[in-house]
């Protein structure tokens, strides 16, 4: 026992003569948790690939030896290691040295900040201030003092949920069509000549009626005919010279329509007749774009002064016996019906399509082809309809795009790059652009991705929902909002929470498909946690667990839920 006395007493005196001869440093040392410190944030979090903490602190009146020099190194410690930030230096009133002054009477508040990069070790971390204490030759290092826990790595969580886009088809199978015919008539006569009938366009119309049946997939919707007289005219014959010549194009075409047994004459909805009286407009018209008449804009100008029409219909008539062009060319194009029988193209069924895809996919167009690859959910079936695409239609662009979709579903990112590339080498495209940019940001290189992304905003929204990712990653929580609003995905409700709105982060989520996964209901646990909601905390971290065993473990150790220690329930 006494050995063991004498033993204390000489540790004693050494730690005493060690003080002794550091002066004011041993003092400092004894006091160093009287400096005050305030940390935001607190806990540290991770943002971006960095960790920055602000530290206000606060030197106490007659702590700082006159002639002292301190340098304040705030440092992560963590299992295997530790990170510095940067040094900052304080001195007292009377030393030498360019370091900050801190009066002895009355001490001095200091305000630093200070930024690290981020590594995986620092998820469980503490926030050390180490000081080492110096004056003259002599060093002291102080004993280090926590100022706060770190680092809270939600930021991290985000998914890879990058939108890829595939090249879409344009197919319509039912399209809209029309044939049409004009039947011209001799001055003032609503008849139908012979000669009309042998003109290519009304021929074309009745050989269309008549190989209707064959067709098989048409299906007519209406014929419409509109009929003018030309202005020169007394106004009310050509009224009723126009409705004649209506109803005579109307009956030639329910004649050839009866007798190619296409359709009754008892379908009279089928029909509509336009009489649309003189055509003066027709007229002006083509006025304007001969060039047989001089002065023709001259007289246009002077028949439109004419508010008696029949004046007007005299003055044309005048004109008409004075130029040959007005009178054989211009006048006799306005004395006219226009017939036009509308009808749909019904196209391939699902069914035919899918079939043909398979047994002869080159007597398929581009579009069906494409929309064939819609029609079912096999992946290897998909990605062989897209290779037909690709070699039948080598010059469109959209199969080469879509092949590498399906190998992105299938995470060969080496083979889908390449046929992005492909793709946009046919035709530089926002579609496959985005593609590129989603496969740099899985590749680590966000700013790559990110310069994709701006070239191909005109792909859609997605591609500002894949920058939204980007800006989670960047720490740059304001823009990923701004990105992603419209969307209620994991990683919108994310970007919400860490940009300061918890409750608005916990609507999206609610509204997410995400909701029910394990990470759903660890992040709705972390929202909750925010928001200090208890029951939620426990609630969504059991279901979390229950999902996911590994969470538990997490969950224990992830600061998010530091005031709920204990309460948890795992």
């Amino acid at each position: 026992m006494e050995k063991r006395h004498l033993k204390g007493m000489a540790l004693t005196t050494v730690a005493a003569l060690v003080l002794s001869g550091c002066g004011g440093l041993g003092k400092m040392n004894k006091y160093v948790e009287n400096i005050k410190y305030t940390v935001d944030p607190s806990p540290l979090i991770v943002q971006g690939d960095s960790v920055a903490v602000t530290i206000n602190g606060n030197f106490p009146g007659k702590y700082f030896y006159r002639k002292a020099q301190v340098e304040l190194t705030p440092t992560l410690t963590y299992t295997g290691g530790e990170t510095p930030y940067k040094m900052v230096g304080f001195q007292g009133d009377k030393a030498v040295g360019n370091y900050t002054v801190i009066p002895y009477e009355t001490g001095k508040s200091f305000s630093y900040t200070g930024k690290v990069a981020y590594t995986p070790a620092m998820a469980e971390s503490e926030l050390m201030v180490k000081i080492l204490g110096k004056q003259g030759k002599k060093e002291l290092p102080f004993d280090a003092i926590k100022i706060a826990d770190g680092v809270i790595t939600t930021p991290l969580l985000v998914m890879s949920d990058d939108k890829v886009l595939i090249a879409k088809d344009a197919f319509v199978r039912i399209t809209d069509h029309s044939q049409d015919a004009v039947i011209n008539y001799l001055v003032n006569s609503s008849v139908v000549r012979p000669g009309e009938l042998k003109d290519a366009d009304v021929k074309a119309l009745a050989d269309f009626i008549k190989g209707f049946a064959a067709k098989g997939n048409i299906n007519l919707r209406g014929l419409m005919v509109d009929a003018w007289a030309s202005p020169e005219g007394e106004l009310s014959l050509n009224e009723n010279l126009a409705t004649e010549r209506a109803e005579s194009a109307a009956k030639w075409a329910k004649s050839e329509m009866r007798r190619n047994k296409v359709m009754a004459d008892s379908a009279m909805t089928f029909y509509t007749l336009n009489p649309r009286g003189e055509d003066w407009d027709g007229f002006k018209k083509a006025m304007m774009s001969t060039t047989e008449v001089p002065d023709k804009e001259l007289v246009i100008r002077v028949l439109e002064m004419y508010p008696d029409l029949s004046k007007r219909e005299q003055e044309i008539k005048n004109m008409a016996a004075t130029y040959t062009e007005i009178r054989e060319h211009i006048l006799p194009a306005l004395r006219r019906s226009e017939v036009k029988l509308n009808y749909q193209i019904i196209g391939k069924t699902d069914e035919q399509l899918t079939a043909m895809s398979k047994s002869m996919p080159d007597s398929l167009t581009v579009e069906e082809l494409l929309f064939a690859a819609t029609l079912t959910n096999d992946l290897n079936e998909k990605l062989r309809i897209y290779k037909e695409v690709e070699r039948i239609y080598p010059n469109d662009y959209r199969g080469a795009n879509n092949v590498g979709y399906i190998y992105m579903l299938q995470n060969k990112l080496a083979d889908a790059e390449a046929q992005f590339q492909r793709a946009n080498s046919i035709k530089d495209n926002p579609v496959s652009t985005n593609n590129l940019g989603v496969v740099a940001r899985l590749k680590g290189d966000r700013k790559k991705a990110m310069e994709l992304y701006r070239k191909a905003t005109a792909a859609g929204p997605e591609v500002k929902y894949n920058m939204g990712i980007i800006d989670i990653q960047n720490g740059d929580y304001g823009a990923a909002n701004g990105n992603m609003s419209g969307n209620n995905t994991f990683n919108a409700a994310l970007a919400k929470m860490l940009g300061g709105d918890a409750a608005g982060a916990q609507r999206i989520l609610e509204q997410s498909t995400d909701k029910d996964s394990a990470m759903g209901h660890y992040l709705m646990a972390i929202i909750g946690a925010r928001q200090s909601n208890g029951d939620m905390v426990r609630n969504h971290l059991a279901l979390a667990v229950q999902k996911d065993g590994s969470l538990r473990d997490k969950a224990m150790k992830d600061l998010e839920f530091r005031n709920f220690k204990g309460q948890l329930g795992l």
